[in-house]
């Protein structure tokens, strides 16, 4: 893949265009029908950044296709690798903005995790996490949020010999809150068109919008879904989640239960672990009552320091008695280990710190 520079505003981002409008762009330029699916196979499949790499067009075409478009890829601004393989890439948008993606590799299990940003910043000021301390400057474009997948799906194969095994819609903002170019980025990742990937290996983590957890469920992309619970009653995630006020916690297991009935895709919680906050006896039978409700996965996820924030990290022996508790419920549970977290790349820490 070619890294372009910044394009003039002036142009159109031939990318914001579906099949159906390019096809009718093309044919505004007089242009064949198949030249329309040409032009959308480099740009999906092929991952073509310029028009001068589209071979198979007359160099005319190329030249008019210039004219009037332009690409708008994202440009790597800063990489850096953590002590335990995890790496974080920090890019540069057309307009100056600055967003984190991270590779997780984990070799031994052959899993090779890509986790994506879907805005710039974050408005949901959840108190917990270094992205909610940012203000939100705008949504990614769909194809913002593709780049970063193909990029560090090459940066995998080329680091770790192995490509991407799944996506994670869980770094910077609220992938919700940027639904319609979100949801468009899955259909182009998913499509044999653009990456081919299976949307089973897809996961949007959210902070809980009941609404729009209904019209996942109703649009049927059928990827899997987490759920940033992180306390199991409404006083406690009022406290740290500000949006919970807006959706507590009946609202959102009505509208986790209405997802599963249509799609019987995969849900999980994700329980970070606070010192002296959410891991008594008492917290662990309100989630062992929200797990009931329907098939549920527990991931509870150790604390990773942010600068300004008043939490602690629980300790080890305390997490496992937790996570004990939920296990001789029936409950699923994994207990995840912070990656990343010497270069800030760990869940809860993406800022842009500079």
């Amino acid at each position: 893949m070619i890294f372009a520079g910044i394009q003039p505003m002036e142009k159109k981002d031939i990318r914001s265009l579906s099949l159906p409008a390019l096809t009718r762009a093309f044919e505004d330029l007089g242009q064949p029908k198949f030249r329309s699916k040409q032009v959308y196979e480099w740009l999906w499949k092929k991952g073509a950044l310029s028009f001068e790499l589209m071979t198979n067009l007359s160099k005319d075409l190329r030249l008019e296709l210039d004219k009037e478009y332009c690409i708008r890829p994202i440009t790597l601004d800063k990489q850096q690798k953590s002590l335990d393989g995890t790496i974080k890439s920090r890019y540069k948008l057309y307009d100056g903005s600055l967003i984190e993606t991270v590779l997780i590799p984990v070799p031994k299990e052959k899993r090779f995790t890509v986790c994506v940003s879907s805005q710039v910043g974050c408005s949901l000021t959840c108190k917990f996490c270094a992205t909610g301390q940012m203000k939100r400057t705008r949504n990614l474009d769909a194809s913002e949020i593709y780049d970063q997948v193909a990029f560090t799906n090459i940066l995998s194969e080329q680091t770790y010999g192995h490509p991407l095994t799944n996506i994670v819609y869980m770094g910077m903002g609220e992938p919700l809150l940027a639904y319609s170019e979100v949801k468009r980025s899955i259909e182009l990742i998913s499509s044999p068109q653009g990456m081919g990937m299976s949307p089973k290996r897809i996961t949007i983590s959210t902070a809980g919008i009941a609404k729009m957890i209904r019209r996942l469920a109703d649009d049927n992309l059928r990827c899997n879904l987490a759920l940033s619970l992180h306390a199991a009653d409404d006083i406690k995630r009022n406290e740290i989640m500000p949006i919970n006020e807006q959706n507590n916690l009946e609202a959102l297991m009505e509208s986790l239960e209405y997802f599963f009935s249509k799609t019987k895709q995969k849900i999980s919680y994700e329980y970070i672990a606070f010192d002296n906050f959410n891991l008594s006896r008492l917290d662990a039978n309100n989630l062992i009552k929200l797990c009931r409700i329907f098939p549920v996965m527990v991931n509870i996820i150790e604390y990773n320091p942010i600068d300004g924030v008043t939490f602690d990290r629980a300790a080890t022996q305390t997490v496992d008695q937790f996570a004990q508790i939920l296990r001789d419920a029936g409950i699923m549970v994994t207990v995840r280990k912070s990656r990343g977290m010497d270069i800030d790349a760990a869940c809860g820490q993406l800022a842009n710190k500079e």
